[in-house]
C-alpha cells in the first residue's frame, strides 16, 4: 500500500501526490491571471470615470468557478477511492474447496504451501459471477473490483489511475472527479470567451489590441488547447456514466 494518510486517515493521497501541486498550478495559474486582468480593467475604468458595466459580475463568476474547480480537484485527490482492505493472510483452503469452481488453475505465487483456485464462482442477485484471486491483497476480488498496480490496492468500481490528481478514481471519488473535469471545461470556455470580449471592447483594431494585451492572448491560446483535453474527458465520462461503464477494461496499467 503506497497511500499517504493525513488527519487521522480522513485524507488519503496516492503515491504520486506531487502531481496534485502541478495540476493545481495548471488550473489556478491562468484563472488567477484572468481575475487579475479583469480587476485591472475595473480599476482603470474607475480611474477614468468610465462605465464598469458587467465587469464585477465577470470577476465574481470567475472567482467562483476557480474555487469550485480547485475544491473538486482537492476532494478527488484526498478522498478514499474505495480501497478494499487486504487480508493479513490467505483465505482458508477449506472454505475455498467448499465453493463450486470450474477453475483448474491453481495459485502458487505468494503462498506456495497452499493450493487455491485462481477463480471461483459466487452468486450475486441469483446470477453466478466469476471472481479472481488477488495475490497482492490475498483475497478474492468482489464483483466490479480491480487491482491498481500504481497504488497497489484493490479498488471498488476501479475506473483508472489518474496521474493528474495522483489518485485512483473509483466508487467513492468518481463523482468529485467528474465534477472537477466538467468544472474545468466550463472554466476554460468562460475564460476563453471573456478574453475575446475584452479584446473586442478595446477601441482599436483587433490585431493591435492583441499585440497590446499579451495576457489575454495567452489565456485564449491556453484555454483553447486545454478545453480539448478536459472537454473530451467530460464528454467521454458522461457517456460512460450513461452506459454504466468504466475505463478499466481499456487500460493496461492495472493487473
Amino acid at each position: 500500500m503506497f497511500q499517504r494518510f493525513l488527519c487521522g486517515g480522513r485524507l488519503i493521497f496516492g503515491p504520486d501526490v506531487a502531481s496534485l501541486c502541478f495540476s493545481f498550478l495548471l488550473v489556478a495559474g491562468p484563472a488567477v491571471s484572468f481575475c487579475i486582468r479583469v480587476n485591472s480593467i475595473i480599476n482603470h475604468r474607475k480611474d477614468h470615470h468610465e462605465d464598469i458595466g458587467y465587469m464585477y459580475e465577470v470577476l465574481i463568476v470567475a472567482v467562483a468557478l476557480t474555487c469550485m474547480d480547485v475544491t473538486f480537484l482537492f476532494m478527488t485527490s484526498s478522498r478514499d477511492p474505495g480501497i478494499v482492505p487486504r487480508n493479513a493472510s490467505p483465505p482458508d483452503p477449506d472454505e475455498v474447496y467448499d465453493m463450486n469452481t470450474p477453475s483448474m488453475e491453481w495459485i502458487h505465487g505468494t503462498t506456495p504451501h497452499l493450493r487455491l483456485p485462481r477463480t471461483k464462482d459466487v452468486v450475486v442477485n441469483n446470477h453466478t459471477v466469476k471472481v479472481k484471486y488477488c495475490d497482492t491483497c490475498m483475497l478474492y476480488r468482489p464483483p466490479r473490483v480491480s487491482h491498481c498496480s500504481v497504488c497497489n490496492n484493490c479498488v471498488h468500481r476501479f475506473d483508472h489511475h489518474c496521474p493528474w490528481v495522483g489518485q485512483c478514481i473509483g466508487l467513492r471519488n468518481y463523482r468529485f472527479f467528474y465534477m472537477f473535469i466538467s468544472t474545468s471545461t466550463v472554466l476554460c470556455v468562460y475564460v476563453f470567451t471573456c478574453s475575446w470580449v475584452i479584446l473586442f471592447q478595446q477601441n482599436v483594431r483587433i490585431l493591435k489590441a492583441m499585440s497590446q494585451d499579451i495576457l489575454s492572448d495567452f489565456l485564449i491560446v491556453y484555454c483553447f488547447i486545454a478545453v480539448w483535453f478536459v472537454g473530451g474527458l467530460t464528454i467521454f465520462h458522461f457517456y460512460l456514466i450513461c452506459s454504466n461503464q468504466v475505463i478499466f477494461p481499456f487500460k493496461i496499467n492495472v493487473i
